[in-house]
Parts: C-alpha cells; sequence; structure tokens
C-alpha cells in the first residue's frame, strides 16, 4: 500500500495535539506549534546554485517544532524521533556544526544572532514527518520551522523569502552543505495545487498548475550511497570552474544561468570534458525548466513528460549523479497505465524518483513499480502518493 500525502489538514492537526502532549510532558506549558513543508523538484536539478530556474513543489510531508519561553538565555531542544537532550547558551553558540541532529536548529539560531536579532532562551520539541535520506528535504523542514519558532519569541519580523534565505545560510556556512535557495524557499512559499516556477537569482516566481486529477507519486528507491555530499561539493566547484572559462569569453557571465546554449556549443572543445557536460547539463536543464512550466500551464501533460525524461537522461550521462537503483526505477515506469513523465529528483547517488501519473491509475502505478523495482534490485521500496500543498506557518 502507498503512503498517501495529499490533502493534508487532518495529518496536521494529529500531529500537532501529538506534538503537543509530548511538550508538555517534557517542558509543561501549553506551546506554539510550526510547521515546514518538505518538497519535491519537478524540474530543474543542480540549477539552483547556478543561479537558473527550478521547479518545485511543498508537499504534505511536513516537519513540526513546538516552542515556549524560558527564563534564561538556554535553548533546549529535544525529538520526538531522535535521542539526546541538548541545550545550549545562546550568546556562546558554536561556531560549526556538531555533528548531532540539533545542529538545524542550533545552525539558524547562530545565523540569527550573528545577524544582530535578539532571541529568547526558549524550549524546543521537534517532530519530523518529512522522510530522512530520501531527497525531499527533511533538513530545509527543520530549518524553517525552526526559524518561525524561535523569531516568534522575539521582537523581529522576517518576511517568508527573508526566512528561506536565512535557513539557507544557515545550511551553507553552519552545517556545511552548499545547497542552493530552492528547498528553504518553496518550503516556504509552496502553494496547494502547482509547483513554482523560481528563478533562484532574483527570487521571483511563477505558479505553474498540476491538474487537479494528476498525482505526485515519489518513489524512494531506499539507498544513499556515501559519496553523496562530498560529489554534491565537488559539482558546485566545477560548475564554478566553467564560469571562470566562459567569463574569459564574456565578461558579462557570472554564473552557468548567463550562458547561452549557443556559447556553450560553440565552445564544447575548449573546456575539460568533465567540465564542458557539466555545464551542458545545467545550460539546458534551465532551458527545460522554462519549458516545463510553458507545458503544465499550457495542460501539455506529455510535453512535461518528455521534459522530464530528458532531464534524467542528462542528469545520468552528463552530471553524473544518478545511480544504478534510480535508473532501474525510472525505466521501471515507462510503459504503466496513466503514466506521464518521471526521473530521479534531489542531489542524487540515491533517494526518490516524482512521477506523474494520472490519480485513477496511481495506486495501480504504485504497487507495479513497487514490484518491478522489488524484483530488478532486491529492495521493497517506500513509495508515496502526493500533491502539492502550501508552505509553512503556525499551526493553531
Amino acid at each position: 500500500m502507498a503512503e498517501f500525502a495529499g490533502d493534508s489538514r487532518q495529518r496536521h492537526t494529529l500531529d500537532f495535539t501529538t506534538l503537543r502532549v509530548h511538550f508538555e510532558k517534557i517542558f509543561g506549558g501549553k506551546p506554539r506549534v510550526f510547521r515546514a513543508p518538505g518538497r519535491v523538484n519537478l524540474i530543474g536539478e543542480h540549477t539552483d546554485y547556478n543561479e537558473g530556474f527550478v521547479m518545485p513543489a511543498a508537499l504534505g510531508f511536513s516537519a513540526y517544532v513546538a516552542i515556549t519561553s524560558r527564563p534564561n538565555r538556554k535553548l533546549a531542544i529535544r525529538s520526538q524521533e531522535f535521542p539526546g537532550e541538548y541545550e545550549f547558551d545562546l550568546d556562546n553558540l558554536p561556531a560549526k556544526r556538531t555533528g548531532a541532529w540539533c545542529d538545524y536548529v542550533v545552525g539558524v539560531a547562530s545565523v540569527l544572532r550573528l545577524r544582530g536579532y535578539e532571541l529568547a532562551g526558549a524550549n524546543l520539541l521537534l517532530h519530523g514527518k518529512v522522510p530522512i535520506g530520501a531527497g525531499l528535504s527533511s533538513s530545509a523542514a527543520i530549518e524553517v520551522a525552526s526559524a518561525l519558532a524561535l523569531l516568534s519569541l522575539g521582537k523581529t519580523e522576517l518576511s517568508l523569502p527573508e526566512v528561506a534565505r536565512l535557513c539557507q545560510q544557515a545550511e551553507n556556512n553552519f552545517v556545511g552543505a552548499r545547497v542552493g535557495i530552492m528547498d528553504q524557499f518553496v518550503s516556504c512559499m509552496g502553494k496547494t495545487g502547482g509547483a513554482l516556477l523560481l528563478d533562484c537569482r532574483s527570487l521571483e516566481f511563477k505558479f505553474a498548475p498540476i491538474p487537479a486529477d494528476i498525482q505526485l507519486v515519489i518513489c524512494n528507491s531506499m539507498v544513499k550511497h556515501d559519496l553523496a555530499t562530498g560529489a554534491y561539493n565537488t559539482r558546485r566547484e566545477e560548475c564554478e570552474e566553467g564560469v571562470r572559462y566562459f567569463t574569459k569569453w564574456n565578461p558579462g557571465i557570472r554564473a552557468l544561468r548567463d550562458v547561452p546554449i549557443e556559447l556553450l556549443d560553440q565552445h564544447a572543445k575548449d573546456l575539460p570534458a568533465t567540465i564542458w557536460k557539466r555545464c551542458a547539463h545545467v545550460v539546458r536543464e534551465n532551458q527545460r525548466t522554462l519549458d516545463a512550466a510553458a507545458a503544465l500551464t499550457a495542460g501539455d501533460l506529455v510535453r512535461m513528460g518528455n521534459l522530464m525524461q530528458e532531464s534524467h537522461e542528462s542528469l545520468r550521462d552528463l552530471y553524473e549523479v544518478s545511480c544504478r537503483e534510480l535508473d532501474i526505477m525510472v525505466d521501471s515506469a515507462q510503459d504503466l497505465p496513466g503514466f506521464y513523465g518521471g526521473r530521479m529528483t534531489g542531489g542524487g547517488f540515491g533517494g526518490c524518483t516524482v512521477n506523474l501519473v494520472r490519480e485513477k491509475n496511481a495506486e495501480d502505478f504504485a504497487a507495479q513499480i513497487r514490484e518491478r523495482y522489488r524484483t530488478a534490485t532486491g529492495i521493497t521500496p517506500l513509495v508515496y502518493l502526493c500533491s502539492a500543498q502550501d508552505g509553512a506557518g503556525e499551526l493553531s
């Protein structure tokens, strides 16, 4: 049976009630509760840190943070899922990650303090429902919910886009993952019924509607290869090297988002082979993302599906961040009823695929792809039936 993560109002109510009960047992008092969703990226992979275009949707899976103030300058942090009781002095926070699950909360607090925002001592209890290690951005969900919770006790008011930038900075500088802005932004700004076409340079965005009879079927390969984090940072460095080459030919270029396809093709033999492949993926993926938004707006799901397939092939062959299990999952979907298109989603080397499937076929699709993948790999995947949901906020 696939797990359903569609309209999540009942899920939020249950999680809110459960979290408050646990909080009162641990800390006493009635907390405020903040929620932030995970996300899936329909197309536009590894373009965000190249100042390009992405098209993510917020999901029903969320992270929750309950909070009350305390009379001293301490942050007391607990989790319903993970062991450990952590306490930090707000005036002497760590400068970098500790290696514990609390880093995402402490990192946000540290960035707020570095920016000069006054924070109050607080008790926090986390509850995470975003699948971990699946490429659905559980870390960004925790960061955003934590930021909203911490800000709620002070006098500082930040817009949701500002919260997204702050959380990205926490993950870049404190946790040490050089992620782009996409995950935190859609966790803040997601909308029910569609994806966001986001310009990662300007943070301007447009709504890209997903038809009501289409479900996002997310298939978790259940693998995450160890090279993922190091390879992610290596890809960023390779893109930056590519920019240095193109700047010599056009001084106006400051990111791969600025490279025209014609200039890319003109200098195909002037770049090291690996650098050219990385650049070729990013430059063409940006155009695919713009084309995909136009396809969704026009209701052309066949075109959208073809673009998703092209994206996966590029991630596999040019950016080289796919893996055997993801390729098997993508191949297993190809001829199933109601299927329009699918691809790997997230940083790569494991995690999930995302598929556009007719709602009436979604349950059967989930059952068949699960069996095909299990037969080919010996691994039983998790399959989630999802729809696009609203972004972060306070629950009451």
